[in-house]
Parts: structure tokens; sequence; C-alpha cells
């Protein structure tokens, strides 16, 4: 697999995170860029699939308000299955759907859909075959009020960790609608983190969307930034800062956490002096650890993982992110690190 070159498309964090570290060089304060809460695309992008071909339903768990699926459900009121607080049983519904020729979506909250019903997503959906369209609602920790039992990192690990199913991480609307898309025609079973968290546009027009492929987002030479998700558009804000110091940073946009673009991890281990992998997720066996096992068998390199770390404390998503280093300042001074340099600029 070879990842898709695709030019920079600049987007600011919320004016907290865009600030320079204390003693960093001054960077001219970007306009910030509007942001988006992808659960609209999400529910815009099923009801076209479905009013394009009947075989498309819905199975929720009592989630079709933080679905977004009130619309689907009033359009389209046969073709929408609420099992309940019952998630073994809505995954087991959804893979017998799949068997009888449907193509299901099956929508919950992240970690509700991969906590409680994994064995579910391994045997019945996996080991299967079955096309179900598994959609991680609200994922990282974007239900950051609610405490670790809401949070949903561990996703990442779990799902990695079966086999033959692919795990999508779209980073803004367009990811998201081409993710649908392209789960809708995937012969087997896929798992989708669909974003609450709000963020802007950052992948360029008419980007393709390719199985297994990443994206570089922006060129260069002396570190690479690797990131997914809420993470991508800090990722471009760190390599904004980074280039005002004369640092050149590669920024790969990471999609597919499974199947990983091996070639793209490894050019850039080769061709950058180290990488920084930035994810929402814990560092036990997400993105993070994928690359870590990458690089070090093939072509080790200088890496720093930034994630979560043990259980998070409540509090608002981005004081969690802001807790965890995954923001652009965070970022950033990773990607100093990493190259041996202080952590902020003299």
């Amino acid at each position: 697999m070879t990842e898709t070159h695709a030019p920079h498309a600049r987007a600011a964090v919320p004016a907290a995170d865009s600030a320079p570290t204390a003693g960093s060089a001054a960077v001219p304060a970007a306009v910030e860029a509007p942001v988006y809460d992808c659960r609209t695309v999400f529910a815009e992008e099923l009801a076209a699939l479905a009013r394009q071909d009947e075989r498309v339903v819905v199975v929720c768990n009592d989630s079709v308000g933080s679905s977004n699926l009130v619309a689907f459900r009033e359009e389209f009121p046969d073709r929408l299955v609420n099992v309940g607080i019952a998630e073994q049983n809505m995954v087991g519904v959804g893979a017998g759907l799949a068997n009888a020729g449907f193509v299901p979506f099956v929508s919950a909250a992240g970690p509700f859909l991969t906590g409680r019903a994994l064995e579910q997503i391994k045997a019945d959906c996996a080991y299967s075959g079955f096309r179900v369209i598994l959609c991680g609602q609200s994922p990282g920790m974007a239900y950051g009020e609610l405490g670790p039992t809401h949070h949903s990192v561990e996703d990442l690990s779990w799902l990695r960790a079966v086999a033959d199913l692919t795990v999508v991480v779209p980073a803004d609307r367009a990811q998201t609608r081409a993710a649908l898309r392209w789960a809708y025609t995937h012969d087997g079973p896929s798992y989708l983190r669909v974003p609450r968290f709000k963020v802007p546009d950052v992948t360029p027009p008419d980007a393709p969307f390719e199985h297994g492929r990443a994206q570089v987002l922006r060129d260069g030479a002396d570190v690479t930034l690797v990131a997914i998700g809420t993470l991508v558009s800090r990722a471009l804000t760190a390599a904004d800062r980074l280039a005002a110091e004369g640092i050149s940073a590669r920024v790969l946009n990471v999609p597919f956490v499974d199947p990983l673009d091996r070639a793209a991890i490894l050019r850039a281990a080769e061709e950058t002096r180290g990488l920084v992998v930035a994810e929402e997720a814990t560092l036990s066996g997400g993105l993070g650890a994928a690359v870590a096992s990458l690089t070090g068998q093939h072509h080790p390199v200088p890496l720093r993982l930034l994630g979560v770390t043990g259980f998070a404390p409540t509090g608002s998503p981005a004081g969690l992110l802001e807790h965890f280093g995954l923001t652009a300042d965070g970022v950033h001074r990773a990607a100093r690190e990493v190259l041996g340099l202080t952590s902020s600029a003299s």
C-alpha cells in the first residue's frame, strides 16, 4: 500500500490550543477555522445510502438521539431496529440481517458497542465474514464529563486484535462521508469511529479514500507527525509552528488504523529523522503501538507516542485532551523532543 499525497490544508484548532508554548518562537495567530459535528454528515450520508438501496438498515441500542438518527427513523420507520440497552443482541441482530442479505449499520456509543459486544463482534461479524458496519458514536473522550465508563479509548486496541475487521477513524466531515460509502461497498465487517468532538475540515477536495491508505496532508523532511481523528488538525497546527522554527514536518493522516499503510509509515521512517504518533486512544495497543511494532521490526527510528494512559479523569473533552498533551502544543513539543531538541524553542 502507498499513501495518497494531497496538498496541505491548514486548519486552526480552538484558540486555547493555538497559543505558542512559553519561550517558543512567536507564530502569527491563524484565523480559527469553523468546526463541525460529524454526526450530522453521518446521518445525511446514511439516509442517502438508504434511499438508493432498500437493503440498508440501522440497528441501535436506544441511541436514536445521540446517533443523530431521528430523521432516519422518520423517513424509514421500518428500517430502524431499536433493541434497547442490549448491545450483544444489537450486534447479533446486525449479523443476522447481514446473513439475510441486508446491509446493516449498527450504531451505538463507542464504549458500549465495543466493550459489551466484543465477543459478538469477533464471532458473529468478523469470524463469520459478514458485511456489518459497526458505527462507534462519540469515541475517544467526547463524553468527558461522564467519566471513564463512557470514554471509548480502548476500542482501537480491542478491535485491532480481531482478525479480518477493518478499523477506520475519519478525521473530518469529508472522511466521515467517504468512510460510510467505503464501508457500504466493502465486502466484510468494519468499525468506524463517528466523531462527536467538533473538528475542522482538513481533507483536501477530491482526495481519494482508499482501503488501507494514508494521506500526506503536508510534506516534510525532518519529522513526521502521524495522526488520526481529532488529532489531525492539531498536528497540522503543530507543523505550522515547527515550520516557523525552521523544522520541516510531514503530516500523515491515517484513517485506516487496521490495515495500516505500512509503506507510508516505513517511507516516513526512512525519509525523516523521527516520528510522532498522536491518537485519542489508549497507548496500549492502538495506532502508536502498531507504528512502533512496524518500525521496530523493519526500520527503527526515534519515536514519541501521544495518547491516553490509565483511566482518564472526569472533565470536559477539551480539558482531557489538554491533560494528556493531545494538543498542538503537545505534538509540537514531542516533535522537538524526537529530534533531540529542547521541548520549546529558545
